[in-house]
């Protein structure tokens, strides 16, 4: 549920009450990631999706009993029941959903993932909260010993927003950074020119600055899930940026240009001594191949490979594979 932690509170912080139903587990195929969540709230208003249309209607229920007053618990979903075909989830896999009110006890832990921090709610499936909980780095079931006996935990962790980082601030940029944002990236826009550099030019971004590019990576501290996106090429900084980029720790590096540009660069950094695996990484013109030339379609490109990237996708039409389409065993963090 936390990543609709902020649509929570303004719905709290309004006076009304809300259920949410929140996928604790799933197995096979489902259009889906543990941690997702629907609610509902006591005008009847619905935000949030669980599984793409699948059991949007069955939750919508389930959280509507919830509101008026049916116990806590979890419902199981699945292309076996003899009802789903009613309910939508034709897809072979299984989905165990957890619904629950949502109070006063449960606004911390909400705002501290509506403002991007780390925030892991706990929730009991089915008993009293333990006292103490297994050490754990992402969301799921854990079984704890409780007053009673073992309790099934519900742990669900948020993690702080990955990072992308966008170096020159052209129209590319500006549209990158609203899809970037729409897939739960923190997006900053850098670039050393104050007259582009600037928020309106670029409303979407969470960060615009004005610095030399080079010298604002140098201040980073990247990780494996974050992005680094050279969209601008300017001989000044080019090399030396992507180099810098490449050794941030940054688990995507891409950076724009044509054929020409690129092999340029590619020659610019071998004179730096950048090795054969660093240059492996490095996506170089920046995006897939879907003949895209406006920054809207561009933007789409990037966004497209640096997801395939992450997942270790293939980047090919659905249509060209076999095989699932739904990957298991993921959870809702970017």
């Amino acid at each position: 549920m936390l990543e609709i932690a902020d649509r929570l509170l303004a719905i709290l912080s309004a006076g009304h009450r809300v259920a949410v139903a929140t996928v604790v587990s799933m197995t096979g195929s489902a259009p889906t990631v543990v941690g997702t969540s629907m609610a509902v709230d006591d005008t009847g208003a619905a935000l949030g999706s669980v599984a793409g249309g699948c059991v949007e209607g069955a939750l919508y229920e389930l959280c509507t009993s919830v509101l008026q007053g049916a116990a806590p618990g979890v419902q199981e979903f699945g292309v076996t029941d003899e009802d789903a075909f009613a309910v939508g989830l034709t897809c072979g896999g299984v989905l165990r959903v957890h619904a629950r009110l949502i109070g006063p006890e449960d606004v911390p832990v909400l705002a501290a993932a509506a403002r991007g921090d780390e925030a892991v709610m706990v929730t009991a499936l089915d008993g009293p909260l333990p006292d103490r909980l297994p050490t754990v780095d992402r969301s799921g079931l854990v079984r704890a010993m409780g007053p009673d006996g073992g309790v099934e935990v519900f742990v669900e962790v948020a993690s702080a927003p990955p990072r992308m980082l966008v170096y020159g601030a052209l129209e590319f940029s500006s549209a990158l950074a609203v899809v970037a944002r729409a897939a739960g990236y923190r997006v900053t826009v850098c670039d050393a020119r104050a007259v582009l550099a600037t928020p309106r030019r670029h409303p979407a971004a969470d960060e615009v600055v004005v610095d030399w590019p080079v010298r604002h990576l140098a201040q980073q501290s990247l990780g494996v899930r974050d992005v680094v996106c050279v969209m601008a090429h300017d001989d000044r900084f080019d090399a030396d940026l992507v180099l810098a980029a490449l050794r941030s720790g940054a688990g995507y590096v891409g950076a724009m240009g044509s054929r020409r540009t690129q092999d340029r660069r590619l020659a610019e950094l071998v004179e730096r001594g950048v090795t054969d695996d660093e240059l492996g990484r490095l996506h170089a013109p920046i995006g897939l191949d879907i003949g895209a030339s406006t920054p809207g379609e561009t933007a789409v490109s990037v966004l497209a490979e640096v997801l395939a990237s992450r997942a270790g996708a293939t980047g090919l039409p659905l249509t060209d594979l076999a095989g699932p389409i739904h990957r298991p065993a993921r959870t809702h963090q970017p």
